[in-house]
């Protein structure tokens, strides 16, 4: 059970990271583009499309059930990654899930179209809003 965990945990942060990634000088200047999230589709497919909607229905919070880990990971990030990270938690929810709309159009990807779905959204806001208090409460 642990192996599954820490695999949903790398997910995650590889997932914000990726989306997040672009170079860059200061958080403004970051901007996530249709490309960044095309780079996820290998990511994004790992995830089995129904076992997300589950995720998606129960609102689940994915962040909660891994605080500890990505509490012990924190460590290893850069300033760099932080920067990234907390620019893709700052954009708007439906911004990213135009994006990931967008790359659906583009892939026909199965798990991205129910990302970017409206009833995902509260998903994504909670862990993302999740995330934030993760890393960034000691700010």
């Amino acid at each position: 059970m642990k192996i599954k965990k820490l695999k949903k945990l790398r997910f995650l942060f590889t997932l914000i990271l990726k989306i997040g990634e672009n170079t860059m000088e200061s958080q403004e200047e970051v901007e996530i583009s249709e490309e960044d999230v095309i780079e996820l589709m290998g990511i994004f497919t790992k995830v089995p499309s129904i076992l997300l909607k589950g995720m998606i229905k129960r609102n689940f919070n994915v962040v909660d059930s891994f605080s500890s880990h990505i509490e012990d990971y924190k460590s290893n990030l850069s300033d760099y990654e932080m920067l990234k990270i907390e620019k893709v938690i700052e954009m708007p929810v439906p911004a990213l899930q135009k994006i990931l709309y967008n790359s659906y159009i583009s892939t026909n990807n199965k798990t991205l179209k129910i990302l970017a779905d409206s009833n995902s959204e509260h998903f994504i806001e909670k862990n993302l809003k999740e995330l934030e208090k993760v890393l960034f409460e000691d700010k």
